[in-house]
């Protein structure tokens, strides 16, 4: 299984991420995405795919 990880230098504070991620793995933080519960990633990739900045990926643990 996968987790993703955030660019903060291409995050655009949108939280189109953290609306769209079915297992509350992202919370906002000063305006940027954070990953706050990687653990719970199921590797749908519906985070990456929602991102227009791109700045979002999924990396083996």
């Amino acid at each position: 299984m996968g987790y993703p990880v955030v660019d903060e230098g291409k995050c655009v504070g949108c939280e189109e991420c953290v609306d769209t991620c079915p297992q509350d793995v992202f919370e906002m933080a000063d305006s940027k995405s954070k990953v706050v519960n990687p653990e719970d990633c199921v590797d749908c990739e519906s985070c990456v795919e929602v991102c227009e900045e791109d700045a979002i990926e999924l990396v083996e643990d």
